[in-house]
């Protein structure tokens, strides 16, 4: 398939776009600064990976890379501080891609969501919890669900839209660059904890402070399995099927640097030790993906702690 990709060398975007290089499949990848991905460009056999400049909110340009492929891969975050900066920046771009992308007959839309569209964290949420956004940017990724699965049919004499069109809701997922260069996760946490540890700085974790980690590479996994596949208006959350805590990545960190004197200081917030999981089992159901995260995570410190 020849697949245009938004944020196709970012955090998540550049393990997607390598995996789906490696199936075999030619990707165009739209960058605001394609100059600092040459890496990557040589890493794509069998498949191939072209960058081009562009934003999300060019319209004419998407327009025309978007003509000739088979499927659309949204990734790339717009942003604002205030409701119409994020309506604009994120939600009205990403509309007008789908609309694009419809338009110009390709089969495939798939969309990068948050769990953060679901709202506060209750027990025992999956796919089937209705949406319950708290903040802009769950309000954002919610609206764009919205549209994304709903946009089966035109009103007038449109017709049914033949394009199939799936979401995808990351949680944690966190990076180590693909290439010299490559982007790192956004989180500064695992950074805060290694530079510690580093230093012999006690470091500060709340008790049973935690999440589902995922790994980059993990999820571009479920990417590629989604796309090939045949589902239409499906979710899928994407994390690792166990919880970590922030302390056992102290924990880690300290582990794979013996000689730091750090501490691990934990704060008891009265959090209660039972973790509130998403459940992550149709990932498994459909597509037998099941992860777990100390490994990437080990690894991940490993890195940052070489930095």
């Amino acid at each position: 398939m020849k697949i245009f990709i938004t944020g196709g060398t970012g955090n998540i975007g550049q393990y997607v776009t390598l995996a789906l290089a490696a199936r075999g499949h030619e990707c165009v990848v739209l960058s605001r600064t394609p100059e600092k991905y040459a890496p990557m460009l040589r890493m794509g056999a069998p498949g191939s990976i072209s960058i081009v400049p562009g934003e999300i909110t060019d319209y004419p340009l998407m327009a025309r890379y978007v003509a000739g492929c088979d499927a659309v891969i949204s990734i790339a975050l717009g942003w604002g501080n205030e409701p119409v900066s994020m309506l604009m920046n994120d939600t009205a771009a990403t509309v007008n891609l789908l609309e694009l992308a419809e338009k110009a007959g390709v089969s495939k839309f798939l969309f990068t969501s948050s769990t953060a569209a679901m709202g506060h964290n209750r027990a025992g949420m999956d796919e089937t919890f209705v949406n319950i956004p708290n903040n802009l940017y769950a309000a954002t990724k919610g609206a764009i669900e919205a549209y994304v699965l709903g946009f089966s049919q035109y009103f007038g004499d449109g017709g049914a839209v033949a394009m199939k069109r799936n979401v995808i809701r990351p949680g944690y997922t966190f990076a180590n660059p693909c290439f010299v260069g490559g982007k790192s996760q956004s989180d500064m946490r695992f950074a805060d904890i290694t530079n510690a540890v580093r230093e012999n700085r006690p470091v500060h974790v709340t008790k049973y402070d935690g999440t589902q980690f995922l790994s980059a590479g993990q999820i571009a996994k479920l990417y590629v399995a989604l796309l090939e596949s045949d589902l239409n208006e499906e979710v899928f959350l994407a994390l690792a099927a166990d919880f970590t805590t922030w302390e056992r990545v102290a924990q880690i960190a300290l582990e794979e640097y013996p000689a730091s004197t750090s501490e691990i200081v934990v704060e008891d917030k009265g959090w209660g030790a039972e973790p509130l999981l998403y459940g992550v089992g149709k990932m498994e159901r459909v597509f037998g993906l099941k992860f777990t995260g100390e490994d990437e995570i080990r690894a991940h410190v490993r890195w940052n702690l070489e930095q």
